[in-house]
């Protein structure tokens, strides 16, 4: 805050201050999980939602508090908060600048769990592994579909981006071994291939 304190438009914009080189955690193929523990305000909370996941300690606490300083959120808050808790209490916390303790967060769908914080990185990486024993492509796809999907403007053009992407499936190894291990009754063996 005290750099940007004497910052003017011109300094905010052509320097893309907050948000440089952020949005690229949206592109990353593998699931991003954060694992938050204290304050994730303004950026912090920003950045969190930018994940796939959000793990919280039971210390944690999210807001976007911006309001109070006079701006706005500058890195995707105004955008994604909704889209993760919805209008109204996207509203409700952005207007107020209110923050929120990590049960508060999961209640409103924030975030995904809440843990003991001497629980949080084991959790986080609980979750991980769950996610890495899935076939390496159908989680990628899966991931972009969403995150595509959502940035559709409407729903056919959404169905139609996972239509696409579940078709692809059909072309990986990992397919044909999941398939064939169901029907086998046995546990499939994934190669991300």
């Amino acid at each position: 805050i005290g750099a940007m304190a004497t910052y003017s438009f011109a300094d905010v914009y052509k320097g893309d201050y907050i948000g440089r080189n952020w949005e690229q955690i949206r592109s990353i193929r593998k699931p991003v999980i954060a694992a938050v523990s204290g304050f994730a305000l303004g950026g912090g909370c920003e950045l969190a939602m930018m994940c796939d996941f959000i793990i919280a300690a039971d210390n944690a606490k999210f807001g976007q508090p911006e309001i109070k300083l006079g701006v706005i959120p500058g890195a995707g808050g105004t955008q994604r908060l909704p889209r993760a808790v919805g209008k109204a209490k996207a509203m409700e916390l952005i207007l107020t600048g209110e923050i929120i303790g990590a049960d508060d967060a999961a209640a409103i769908g924030l975030v995904n769990k809440v843990v003991p914080q001497e629980a949080l990185m084991d959790e986080a990486f609980a979750l991980a592994a769950r996610i890495a024993g899935n076939a390496p492509v159908a989680v990628s796809y899966s991931k972009k579909a969403i995150v595509e999907g959502l940035d559709c403007s409407d729903m056919d053009q959404a169905i139609e981006v996972e239509a696409e992407l579940f078709g692809r499936c059909f072309d990986t190894v990992d397919q044909k071994e999941g398939m064939g291990a169901f029907l086998e009754k046995r546990k499939p063996r994934f190669t991300g291939k």
